[in-house]
């Protein structure tokens, strides 16, 4: 894995420190809904970024189509489309069956597993904490998602008697400093996406099996960016995307 331009990620203080990110989503789709356009920032910074869904979002969508594994399938092809718009080559799926995410134990060990492999500086996840002002980001899949993410981190992933199978097969603990939470209640960190809007919009066009309108769609998304921006205290006409950042080191 090769580090981030000095040059670059310096210039950033965002960025400062940050050579590895891995970004952990319930569903194909999320990420590009919630930070496609902050993983674009980050990617032409150099910053190497691995997504890591934990199902293949066979439950959604297509409703008249009998086959849900083409379905999945359909949905892992699209999400590889997508991440290429934002300069992301890696992906993994779990597939765990959409719809029925929990925080279990095996979830744990497979994310302290991907932790372990990628060794990342920073994980983007989603907030496992639900909103009662905006129930849509709070998909029970999203919730667990978080919650196994955020106790991954802290604290089996930097526990070397956590999960220990994994030690055995040579992945040895790992410390992730930093989790920035998506969709949360408490957003105190906002990225200014304007110069990568269109890469993030191109990243969501590729979703046409959950969005057929896509004009609907990225006019819906842009009032959210432009309310983001507002309160992260942007000026006018700029695009913001918002987290919550949880330091866990």
């Amino acid at each position: 894995m090769s580090p981030a331009p000095e040059s670059q990620s310096h210039s950033d203080p965002q960025l400062v420190g940050i050579e590895r990110v891995l970004v952990t989503c319930a569903h194909p789709d999320d990420v590009d809904f919630g930070a496609a356009g902050t993983v674009a920032r980050w990617t032409a910074a150099g910053v190497e970024v691995t997504y890591c869904f934990v199902t293949d979002g066979e439950a959604g969508g297509l409703e008249d189509e009998p086959d849900r594994a083409r379905v999945a399938r359909m949905r892992r092809s699209e999400q590889t489309r997508a991440a290429g718009e934002v300069g992301v080559e890696t992906l993994e799926f779990l597939a765990y069956r959409d719809g029925r995410v929990e925080p279990s134990l095996a979830l744990r060990r497979d994310l302290t597993r991907v932790i372990r492999t990628y060794r990342p500086d920073r994980i983007l996840t989603q907030s496992p904490e639900r909103r009662w002002d905006r129930i849509d980001p709070s998909h029970p899949d999203h919730l667990a998602t978080g919650e196994a993410t955020v106790c991954a981190v802290f604290p089996d992933a930097r526990n070397p008697l956590a999960h220990p199978e994994l030690a055995e097969r040579g992945l040895l603990p790992w410390v992730v400093p930093e989790v920035w939470l998506m969709s949360g209640r408490n957003p105190d960190t906002y990225v200014d996406i304007t110069n990568t809007l269109d890469a993030k919009l191109a990243a969501l066009s590729h979703h046409v099996s959950q969005h057929p309108d896509q004009g609907e769609l990225h006019e819906m998304v842009r009032g959210f960016l432009t309310q983001n921006a507002r309160d992260g205290g942007l000026e006018t006409g700029r695009y913001a995307e918002a987290f919550q950042r949880v330091f866990t080191a």
